[in-house]
């Protein structure tokens, strides 16, 4: 088999692999059935529509931030594969029930504002457990390599979904009762990950070790990572790409709409086209077989920023859709460099937890960013969304490396040794 693909071997991660890129795909088909419903439900009015954007994104992910860190300190005392039964098995009735309101037609803005929030629940404590479960089912030798193979399911899903979704609001009138079937479609999509994890052989997964209930493991995660000026800085990067830079499901659907003044398959393309990219990074990620140096992270974050600006400027929805791409290509050799980096630099005893705040930083800053950036695609056109947002990370990412660039252990061009190693952190915790 093909050393990008070796994690396929192991009979649970295929399961694991092939339920998510049915749920993936039913996401993403969501995605784009949810902001199609906010534009319906606002249409005629752009300045209403983008901010109605920037709050539902924001709602959807605000669960990140307030509850991450307490998800990790679960994900790190049940096991992952019983956590991850209950968050997907959440999400699902919860997609299902805007789905219905949709389709029946009593949908109204704050009902979306509110699911989205309560689907967001689920997701803050789906993430971190679905994060480290994956060092569970392959081991550390195939870890680099499983996180790009999930990254390239995710993104596969992300060229099929939403064109697929596109095409099926288009053939179903493009109205609200459209976008109700799309979202009731994503709801049955997570059975097929309830499925994969039903069907895994339990002792081929590596033995779980709850860390004790006792007072103080949330404060002693955030000791840990205070230590490690590596994933600190990691976190910065992430911070800024994701609250600012990466707000793409909203960013996308102004310009079609606003700028370019396309339909539901045009926006749906968009993501597909995008997904091309990403899934090219994903597979680059997936052939690496060590862990990534930091240089990789902060690298592909100046590139990411440096393009994000360029596709604002764009003058056609061709030349837009052609830059795309690029984007998807250089955040994707982000993402995947700095979540390898954090999980393999992290003590498993503490991965949970860490992993946790990871995606509280990364995923957490989107409800400061989002309605921030849906007002100024509101109030001074949609462009300023992509030019401030890549403006705003570039700014973050060199603002961070100036910074860390003063602390101990850490020197360009960011070798693997920047900080104390995690058995050192671990015993400094411990100690206390």
């Amino acid at each position: 088999m093909s050393p990008t693909f070796r994690s396929l071997q192991v009979r649970n991660y295929r399961l694991y692999a092939t339920g998510g890129v049915i749920s993936n795909t039913g996401t993403w088909m969501q995605r784009i059935a949810q902001d199609w419903l906010v534009l319906q439900l606002h249409h005629g009015s752009p300045a209403q529509a983008g901010t109605a954007l920037g709050i539902t994104t924001g709602l959807q992910f605000l669960p990140i931030l307030l509850f991450s860190a307490y998800a990790g300190v679960v994900a790190d005392r049940i096991p992952k594969r019983r956590l991850l039964q209950g968050t997907q098995t959440f999400m699902g009735v919860t997609a299902a029930v805007l789905g219905v309101l949709a389709i029946t037609g009593v949908v109204q803005s704050w009902m979306v504002f509110a699911l989205a929030f309560v689907f967001g629940v689920g997701a803050a404590f789906d993430a971190p457990g679905r994060q480290a479960f994956v060092s569970d089912m392959v081991g550390p030798d195939d870890l680099s390599n499983a996180v790009g193979l999930n990254s390239a399911s995710f993104n596969l899903a992300r060229i099929v979904g939403p064109a697929l979704s596109g095409v099926l609001i288009g053939i179903l009138g493009g109205g609200v009762f459209a976008t109700g079937a799309v979202i009731l479609l994503n709801a049955v999509s997570y059975s097929a990950v309830i499925w994969a994890l039903q069907k895994m052989r339990v002792t081929e997964l590596a033995p779980f070790r709850p860390s004790g209930r006792r007072k103080g493991m949330l404060r002693d995660g955030i000791r840990y990572v205070r230590g490690r000026n590596d994933i600190l800085l990691i976190l910065a990067v992430v911070f800024f790409a994701g609250t600012f830079g990466m707000n793409f499901q909203m960013t996308s659907a102004l310009m079609a709409t606003q700028v370019f003044h396309k339909g539901a398959g045009e926006y749906g393309l968009l993501g597909t086209v995008m997904a091309v990219g990403s899934l090219s990074g994903a597979l680059l990620g997936a052939r690496r077989k060590n862990r990534p140096r930091l240089s990789l992270v902060v690298g592909a974050a100046i590139a990411f920023g440096l393009i994000e600006i360029v596709s604002g400027l764009m003058p056609s929805y061709l030349t837009f859709a052609l830059s795309t791409p690029f984007l998807g290509l250089s955040m994707l050799i982000m993402i995947n460099a700095a979540n390898t980096n954090v999980q393999l630099g992290s003590q498993p005893a503490m991965r949970g937890r860490v992993m946790a705040l990871y995606m509280m930083i990364f995923q957490g800053g989107t409800p400061l960013g989002a309605p921030v950036v849906g007002w100024v695609g509101g109030t001074f056109g949609a462009r300023w969304t992509l030019i401030g947002g890549g403006a705003l990370t570039l700014f973050g990412v060199v603002v961070a490396v100036l910074l860390f660039m003063g602390r101990e252990h850490l020197t360009f061009p960011f070798g693997r040794r920047v900080g104390p190693t995690p058995q050192e952190t671990a015993d400094e915790v411990l100690a206390a």
